[in-house]
């Protein structure tokens, strides 16, 4: 499955601080109805990402009825990303 949206980068101050973009609802659905095949535990779901001209591997987060994708360090510098800009966003994700 491939899917690309965009969003706004948003700041989680938890335990463990990190950035993220909310999926839209639509693609979130689309994504939620092959989760089951596609998650190793917990509803995580591993993708291939892109932005801009960086790739990149992470894995996509539940939250309240939609998917979190985070941005790791690397990915934020590569492309020069802050708390609060819009991104486009394409995500590979394979089936098991």
């Amino acid at each position: 499955m491939e899917i690309e949206f965009s969003g706004s980068i948003w700041y989680w101050r938890g335990p463990s601080p990190f950035y993220f973009v909310t999926i839209p609802e639509a693609e979130s659905r689309d994504i939620k109805e092959i989760a089951n095949h596609v998650t190793y535990g917990w509803g995580v779901i591993p993708v291939q990402g892109r932005i801009g001209k960086t790739e990149f591997k992470t894995s996509l987060f539940p939250k309240d009825g939609l998917y979190l994708v985070p941005l790791k360090v690397s990915v934020r510098k590569a492309e020069q990303l802050e708390e609060g800009d819009d991104v486009t966003i394409r995500l590979y994700i394979e089936m098991m």
